[in-house]
């Protein structure tokens, strides 16, 4: 067991996880199983449709989300999931079915590994982050719990929340972690933020068995970085940043990438990885070396990449050299506001390619940069001629939508954006502080104060008008829309609404008409109420929708 990582044991009368039902639910259960962490909670009779359709949901199987919006190109569709369909999900049948407590916010998308033996038993496990610095690791099913770690050091707590509310009261593990599998087990790879109480901050990468939540040998790591600059080099500071959007897992190396607190302190835009197998530093870029801000922050999103290996983000307001090279590069390096496309080549992380608006500037000084979105990497596409396009899409709090050529992204013209493989003005009502989703041929977008919008793909251009959206008009942040079917079939759109004071309403929609809406938790009064968190993701595995709160988890299925 690593000292920074002590495993809680959790006999049931000590546990802070645990299952919230109504009088009407509570006569329906039956008695649970004891495990070795003690008493599980009451094992749920599960809907007649689900183990109809799926056969018993809480038996071992294959579904897995182990990183942010499911897959490296964040496309947030679940194509595995047999029991929930449009049929059965309405507020007779569907609704809230517990709720994992937890120390803590969790701002982090909860992840699902299924079949997972742990203690001689095999399980479908859910896990759970929060920014005090604490993991969780839950029974999907059953929703006991079975381990809880803390990765604070001796003497150490969650950092202060730096004089900025974007992530209050406390700072731990913000972003989204990554599993990756190795036959029956796995390692989860995750940040988390602390300081001492001599006021020294501290940023680490730690990696846990996701069996037992000890730390594997040679974890944590202390992140320290510097890179080349006019002035000599630049230097990582671990106390001006948190690590905001969801890590990236790709080709054995582990990608963070760095975002301020607000717009305060002396920061620039940092990505350093970490080899998975080794924990040791393998490149690092930062993306305004010589200038100033460009924060990497995506509202929580995680880098994209393609399945040739490289990386897609989105950068915050910050420095753009005008200045070009020969070949259309900033000639001091500096990609503020900009779509970036980077390459790894062993210890060298580069700018591949870029796209920047021709008024990038004054986008930056008006605070309407591209930084607040996710970037999506889209399937290959046919356009009207049969050639092959590879694409990705991006937005921001100038409301328009970017589709780029990951080809040629574009780069820079100070007059025009001609050079861009597709830009939509009008399209969106709001400023986009979320992640796009995408799902057979269609893009889903939910910008601030918008409806939640459908997108259609035709010969490989996006359509400028949305083909369907939904009534209700969702307010700051917006919504980051997830899917779920059975391969092609039974498409359900999940997304959060915010409705202040703390109040969340989950919506579920017919994936092919938004205006079709099946299921929102306000319908059963105050059965499936819980309260929001800022930039949340629903999650959805084998019947169940997962949704990080200010304090746990909420958990939602089909009733019994």
């Amino acid at each position: 067991m690593g000292k920074r990582a002590g495993v809680v044991g959790l006999a049931a009368a000590a546990t802070v996880a645990t299952v919230f039902l109504t009088a009407a639910l509570q006569k329906k259960l039956v008695s649970g199983n004891r495990s070795a962490g003690g008493d599980d909670p009451p094992v749920f009779r599960w809907h007649k449709a689900a183990r109809t359709r799926g056969g018993d949901p809480s038996a071992p199987r294959d579904a897995k989300v182990l990183t942010y919006h499911n897959d490296e190109a964040r496309t947030g569709q679940n194509l595995e999931e047999k029991i929930l369909t449009p049929r059965d999900v309405k507020s007779g049948d569907f609704g809230k079915v517990g709720f994992l407590a937890t120390d803590g916010l969790v701002d982090a998308e909860p992840l699902y590994v299924s079949n997972l033996a742990i203690g001689g038993r095999v399980r479908n496990v859910v896990f759970a982050a929060t920014e005090h610095d604490s993991v969780y690791a839950f029974d999907a099913d059953t929703l006991a719990p079975i381990w809880h770690v803390s990765l604070l050091g001796p003497d150490e707590t969650p950092s202060d929340d730096r004089s900025c509310p974007q992530v209050s009261p406390e700072i731990g593990i913000t972003a989204t972690p990554v599993i990756e599998l190795n036959g029956d087990t796995g390692r989860m790879y995750l940040v988390a933020m602390s300081k001492d109480k001599n006021g020294n901050y501290f940023q680490r990468l730690h990696a846990i068995d996701i069996a037992s939540g000890n730390e594997i040998s040679g974890s944590p790591v202390t992140i320290e970085a510097t890179y080349p600059n006019l002035k000599g080099k630049t230097t990582f500071d671990p106390k001006e940043y948190k690590e905001r959007t969801a890590l990236l897992l790709l080709n054995g190396v582990v990608y963070t990438t760095w975002a301020s607190h607000c717009d305060l302190g002396d920061y620039t835009g940092w990505v350093i990885g970490y080899s998975a197998a080794s924990l040791k530093q393998v490149n690092v870029l930062d993306v305004t070396p010589n200038g100033s801000d460009g924060a990497i922050w995506m509202s929580g999103a995680g880098p994209a990449a393609d399945a040739d290996g490289n990386i897609y983000l989105l950068d915050a307001n910050g420095t753009f050299d005008r200045n070009l090279n020969s070949s259309g590069f900033p000639i001091h390096g500096d990609f503020g506001n900009a779509f970036l496309k980077l390459t790894p080549r062993g210890a060298n992380l580069t700018v591949a390619d870029y796209f920047n608006m021709h008024n990038t500037g004054g986008e930056s000084l008006r605070d309407e940069d591209l930084g607040s979105g996710g970037a999506l990497v889209l399937p290959d596409l046919k356009d009207a001629s049969g050639k092959t396009r590879q694409l990705a899409v991006g937005a921001g709090k100038d409301t328009r939508i970017y589709v780029v050529n990951r080809n040629a992204m574009g780069k820079f013209n100070p007059r025009t954006d001609s050079g861009i493989y597709q830009e939509i003005d009008h399209a969106l009502s709001g400023a986009v502080f979320s992640m796009p989703a995408y799902f057979n041929s269609t893009v889903y977008y939910g910008a601030v104060d918008d409806s939640l919008k459908a997108f259609p793909i035709i010969e490989a251009k996006l359509g400028a008008e949305a083909t369907s959206k939904t009534a209700a008009r969702f307010a700051y942040p917006g919504t980051t829309p997830s899917i779920s079917a059975n391969a092609g079939a039974d498409a359900i759109v999940w997304a959060v609404e915010a409705r202040g004071s703390d109040a969340g309403v989950l919506h579920a929609y017919d994936a092919g008409d938004l205006g079709h809406e099946l299921y929102n938790s306000s319908q059963a009064g105050g059965r499936d109420a819980f309260s929001d968190n800022k930039f949340v993701t629903p999650m959805i595995a084998n019947g169940r929708v997962f949704v990080g709160t200010l304090t746990g988890v909420m958990v939602f299925g089909l009733l019994p």
